[in-house]
């Protein structure tokens, strides 16, 4: 049971170290983590009484 906590722990750590490696290598192999933007416009009315 220790020998497969141990190897579960080991993965989680690796699995971390890989995603934390892809969020900032991400970039320069393609992977665009930017939301798309589009301009969005509303009327607003003000009321001052």
């Amino acid at each position: 049971m220790g020998r497969i906590l141990k190897w579960l722990i080991y993965l989680l750590i690796l699995g971390a170290l890989a995603l934390v490696a892809y969020a900032y290598l991400g970039p320069y192999f393609g992977a665009d983590f930017s939301p798309p933007q589009t301009k969005v416009r509303q009327p607003v009315t003000l009321d001052a009484d």
